[in-house]
């Protein structure tokens, strides 16, 4: 049998990247995510209706299929798009945007949809995760009152040294200014050790951490232009 349809000269090739750079510019990117799990959903309903004794295979391929996506998370790494820019753009909103509605999350079709959900998530809400992150870090000093004495303490013995620089004019002598500025690096560092202010630091990383990868790859991907509506 001969071929059915001719090859289209005028069809055009693009890269999978310049495609993908072409939507996040028009603001479409979520068509990328949306088709892919639309093609996936489609593609488990087909095998479960052609293999109906297969049952456990099939939910064993697709555990497996999962499993795989998730531990693929571990090899992402979020902040590999992120720019200064982004974190001097606007706030998303916390509900309508950030968090939206409960059809707004599912579970990443294929490791490249987690990988393109966390990489444009992450740029998109950079704010809204720095944001969580200074929450986190005082909730942590609230938990740990010396962490919080020892901030305070380091906060104050560096604003005494400005005191200080700009009474007696340090800046004419550079030297000693350098040596009184290595003695209070040292003595910060000696306060936020004793005072444990590196543990709720960590602390707060950690669970922002978590939490940003997690919400980044579970939160589909939102039109970032809306259209403008015609009257």
């Amino acid at each position: 049998m001969g071929k059915v349809f001719a090859s289209n000269p005028l069809s055009l090739n693009v890269p999978d990247p310049a495609f993908e750079s072409w939507l996040r510019d028009s603001g479409y990117l979520e068509i990328l995510d949306t088709a892919t799990t639309t093609t996936t959903s489609a593609t488990a309903v087909t095998t479960a209706s052609t293999k109906e004794t297969a049952t456990a295979t099939t939910i064993t391929h697709s555990l497996l299929h999962y499993l795989y996506t998730f531990i693929s998370l571990l090899t992402v790494n979020p902040f590999a798009k992120l720019t200064t820019d982004d974190f001097s753009a606007n706030t998303p909103s916390w509900t309508r945007e950030f968090i939206g509605a409960l059809g707004s999350y599912s579970f990443p079709s294929s490791p490249h949809t987690l990988k393109l959900r966390v990489h444009e998530n992450v740029k998109r809400y950079a704010r809204n995760y720095a944001s969580l992150f200074i929450l986190f870090f005082a909730c942590s000093l609230y938990q740990m009152p010396l962490a919080l004495v020892g901030l305070i303490s380091s906060l104050a013995l560096w604003d005494f040294f400005k005191f200080c620089s700009d009474k007696w004019n340090w800046d004419r002598y550079p030297v000693i200014r350098q040596v009184l500025v290595r003695i209070a690096q040292c003595a910060t560092l000696v306060v936020l050790m004793l005072l444990n202010v590196q543990m709720a630091l960590f602390c707060a990383l950690a669970i922002s951490y978590i939490v940003m990868i997690l919400h980044a790859a579970f939160r589909k991907l939102s039109p970032s232009k809306q259209p403008s509506r015609v009257r």
